[in-house]
């Protein structure tokens, strides 16, 4: 028998995340349905799925005809070439003012084509960050709609239903035109990526230098979450370190390669960056860091040749690990100041009209980056929206200042006994960097003159100079 109902959405992809997601449509009272032309997952769904109001289908022609016109679908699929095939696909039967809604992690470029190209045929397009992972997807994760805001206006009690929620807000909130949404979520990703080095350099850290076991860097880590430092990934890090493997019956993570890859928003963070010519040196260097990894058999040869030598600290290592929590606390500040002047400036660059104390607000929940600066950072935008970098902003600043000499101390001692925190060295370059007056690119200047006749600029005359070096 035909079925004669119709669906107010659609998800196309029907993996863990776009499950969980059409599931916590379905819980909080959406008639939704999903195609995947994997059978195996339509038959989890169906399994997932109970007496909830879900249609499942693993016929396109069929989940296309049940949807109400004009029709909304979201993709969540590979980024890339799978996106593109779906589209291709779904164009066969789709009609004008039928909306896609790409919910993977695309990147921004492609989203700009394939917003002009479907608007060509009529469709209407959004590129959508959503961050939490599969566990956000069924109770709530940040949302980051970009497109065009009639777009937004039709589905956004959808996902203002179904985002995460702080005091009784939900993180959702129009982002932009075109890309924003998939911009603003790839440099949310890059914070993430600091982050997490920095998270890894405090490991190694307490590891390598105070001889800290997983129970004591468990507890550390519990102790941290606790104070300014509160967030999702210092929960959970205190976490990984309590987990026992079932296999060997020791702590899990003294059995996993020191190996980490990446699936390209990371690098996306860096490439945009340079484009657009705003430093985010502890991002790269967390994209830096991790395609080390992937070299271990060269590093384990290293190792042999340079033969590292090592070195005991024999410090008060309370004092020490007061300013390592501190170190990490300024680094932390300096990464999402990193993120948010890359937002800034590309909000310029590319019409976006960001409102970055709604992003901040956004990512207070259900987010991977969500933590409690966030709240500082949300107040410094609502104060001066117009604010160029975070470290111009008295309260932000504050705080840097307070803990950057023990920044300063950290680098010291990991430097001396040879422990490599690449993440923490570069956002203390980039905050004496950024609060100097005076840097050395004036030589810099001169020396491209020299070789190419590139010109420089002078401090006493407006304009562009030249001048011929080898003969004065």
């Amino acid at each position: 028998m035909k079925n004669s109902k119709t669906y107010i959405i659609g998800m196309v992809g029907l993996g863990v995340m776009g499950r969980n997601l059409l599931l916590n449509m379905a819980d909080h009272g959406f008639s939704v349905a999903g195609y995947d032309n994997a059978p195996t997952k339509v038959e989890t769904l169906q399994r997932e799925a109970g007496k909830r109001d879900i249609h499942c289908t693993n016929n396109l022609q069929e989940f296309l005809s049940i949807l109400q016109k004009p029709r909304a679908i979201i993709l969540l699929v590979p980024a890339g070439a799978p996106v593109d095939a779906v589209i291709a696909e779904l164009l066969v039967y789709l009609q004008k003012d039928d909306l896609i809604i790409d919910s993977g992690n695309s990147y921004f470029k492609d989203t700009n084509l394939r917003t002009l190209r479907l608007q060509e045929k009529g469709i209407q397009f959004m590129g959508m960050g959503i961050s939490g992972g599969s566990e956000g997807a069924r109770h709530g994760a940040s949302i980051m709609p970009g497109g065009s805001k009639e777009s937004f206006e039709r589905v956004r009690l959808i996902f203002e239903a179904v985002a995460a929620k702080v005091n009784d807000e939900p993180c959702v909130s129009y982002i932009g035109p075109q890309s924003a949404g998939h911009f603003v979520k790839m440099v949310h990703n890059g914070i993430e990526y600091g982050i997490m080095q920095l998270i890894s350099e405090t490991y190694a850290f307490m590891k390598l230098v105070l001889g800290f076991s997983d129970d004591e860097l468990q507890k550390t880590y519990n102790e941290w979450n606790n104070g300014e430092l509160n967030g999702y990934l210092m929960e959970i890090t205190s976490n990984i370190f309590g987990k026992v493997d079932e296999k060997t019956d020791k702590r899990l993570i003294d059995e996993i390669l020191d190996v980490a890859r990446q699936k390209g928003t990371g690098m996306w963070t860096s490439q945009s960056a340079m484009e657009l010519q705003v430093p985010v040196p502890t991002i790269d260097m967390a994209v830096a860091m991790r395609d080390l990894s992937v070299f271990e058999n060269q590093r384990e040869i290293a190792d042999k040749i340079f033969q590292h030598r090592e070195l005991q600290f024999t410090g008060d290592w309370k004092k020490l690990l007061t300013q390592l929590r501190k170190a990490f606390y300024v680094s932390t500040l300096t990464t999402y100041t990193q993120g948010f002047a890359l937002l800034t400036v590309a909000s310029n660059k590319y019409g976006y009209h960001l409102d970055l104390e709604t992003v901040a607000r956004i990512w207070r929940g259900g987010c991977i980056i969500r933590a409690a600066i966030l709240e500082d950072i949300k107040k410094a935008f609502h104060e001066k929206p117009d604010l160029a970098n975070l470290m111009l902003d008295p309260n932000f600043s504050q705080n840097i200042k307070e803990n950057q000499e023990d920044l300063r101390q950290i680098v010291c001692t990991a430097s001396s006994m040879g422990i490599p925190i690449p993440g923490l060295m570069a956002s203390l370059s980039y905050l004496d960097a950024f609060q100097s007056s005076w840097l050395p690119a004036n030589l810099i200047q001169a020396q491209r003159d020299y070789f190419g006749g590139h010109t420089y600029e002078r401090i006493d005359a407006k304009g562009t100079f030249h001048s011929e070096w080898q003969n004065e």
